[in-house]
C-alpha cells in the first residue's frame, strides 16, 4: 500500500516510495557528468526527479526503465527553483511478485467520467437553439469514447484522466449561473462555446486509455487546438446548414478564448459571449490550480511557490 503521496512531499523528507515513471532523459552536467531527468507521478500529482554522477555501470538498468512504469524510488526530497526536487539514491522496477494497485498512480477527475458526460449531454439537450443543440450532441456523441478518459492539458491544469470533462462541466455549471446574472448573455451561445472550446484536445494532446499525455499529435503541434477548434467548427458548421453569422460567432468564440497573442489567440472577443468564455475558462484553470497546491497544507500555512499562478505562494484558511 503507497503511503507517501507527492502532493505530501516536503522538503527534507527521506523516501522509500513507489511512483510511476512519467518519462526519463539522460543529461550531461556542466562538468560533462551524466545524470538522470526524470518525473515522477501519482493520483496527487508530479515531481522532478534527478540522479546525479550516474557511474557506467548503472546505464543498463536506467535504460531498462519504461515510461508509465512503476518504479521504486528511495532518495531525499530538496527544493530548485521554488519547486519540489527529488534527489535520487537509487531507482528500479518492481519485481514480478510485487504488487500495487493502478489507482495510486493514476490521477483522475473527482467524480466519474459518465456521469459528467450525462451532465454536458444533458445542458445540450436542454438548449432552445436547435442548431446548437445538433452541433454540441454531434461533437459529445461522435467523441464520447475518448472524453472518458482524456486529460485537458499534457501539463498543468486537469491534466489527469477525465479532466477534459471535469474542466468543461465546472465551466458550464458556472456559466449557467452567471447567464442567470448578467441577462444580455445569450445561454445557449456561451454554453456551446464551453463545450467547444477544448474539444480539439482530443486532437491536439496524444493520451493513453490512463488519461496520462506523452506530448503533442503532429497536427497539436502545427496548429493547436485553437485552429484545429475552428477548422473544425467551419466544417461540422456548413454541414448543419447554419447561418454565416452563427457558425462565424462561434469560430470567434474558440479563436479568441485564450484573449492575448502570446497565448494563441489572435483576436480579443468581440461580442459579451465571447467575453464570458474567457473568464470561465480562466476561472476554472486558476481555481484547479490553487486546489491543487493547498492539497494537503495545513490551515494556517502557505504551499509552495505555484509556477502556473506567477510563482506564487498560496494562504490557505484556517478551519473554524
Amino acid at each position: 500500500m503507497k503511503e507517501i503521496f507527492i502532493n505530501n512531499l516536503k522538503k527534507d523528507d527521506k523516501v522509500d516510495e513507489l511512483f510511476m515513471l512519467k518519462s526519463k532523459e539522460a543529461k550531461k552536467d556542466k562538468n560533462d557528468r551524466w545524470y538522470l531527468s526524470a518525473v515522477l507521478g501519482d493520483r496527487t500529482g508530479e515531481v522532478v526527479a534527478k540522479k546525479w554522477s550516474i557511474p557506467e555501470e548503472e546505464f543498463p538498468a536506467l535504460r531498462a526503465l519504461k515510461d508509465k512504469e512503476i518504479v521504486k524510488v528511495k532518495g531525499i526530497v530538496g527544493e530548485y527553483a521554488g519547486q519540489a526536487q527529488l534527489t535520487i539514491q537509487s531507482i528500479h522496477k518492481l519485481g514480478t511478485d510485487e504488487k500495487f494497485d493502478r489507482s495510486d498512480f493514476v490521477k483522475a477527475a473527482p467524480e466519474p467520467s459518465e456521469d459528467m458526460y450525462k451532465y454536458i449531454h444533458d445542458i445540450a439537450e436542454s438548449f432552445e437553439d436547435e442548431d446548437l443543440k445538433a452541433l454540441c450532441l454531434k461533437v459529445l456523441e461522435d467523441n464520447e469514447e475518448k472524453l472518458m478518459y482524456y486529460p485537458a492539458a499534457s501539463k498543468n491544469h486537469h491534466a489527469e484522466y477525465g479532466g477534459l470533462l471535469y474542466h468543461m462541466k465546472r465551466m458550464l455549471q458556472t456559466g449557467d449561473k452567471i447567464c442567470q446574472v448578467y441577462t444580455i448573455l445569450n445561454r445557449d451561445l456561451v454554453l456551446t462555446g464551453v463545450i467547444l472550446h477544448d474539444m480539439e484536445k482530443l486532437n491536439e494532446i496524444e493520451s493513453d486509455l490512463d488519461g496520462i499525455s506523452s506530448g503533442y499529435s503532429f497536427e497539436g503541434q502545427l496548429l493547436g487546438h485553437i485552429i484545429q477548434g475552428v477548422k473544425s467548427i467551419d466544417v461540422m458548421t456548413r454541414d448543419l446548414g447554419f447561418s454565416d453569422e452563427k457558425r462565424i460567432m462561434l469560430e470567434h468564440m474558440v479563436l479568441s478564448h485564450h484573449y492575448e497573442p502570446e497565448f494563441g489567440s489572435p483576436k480579443k472577443p468581440l461580442f459579451p459571449e465571447a467575453e464570458i468564455l474567457h473568464y470561465l475558462d480562466i476561472i476554472d484553470a486558476r481555481m484547479f490550480d490553487m486546489q491543487q497546491a493547498l492539497d494537503g497544507v495545513e490551515g494556517g500555512k502557505f504551499s509552495e511557490k505555484v509556477w502556473t499562478l506567477d510563482n506564487r505562494k498560496l494562504y490557505k484558511v484556517r478551519e473554524k
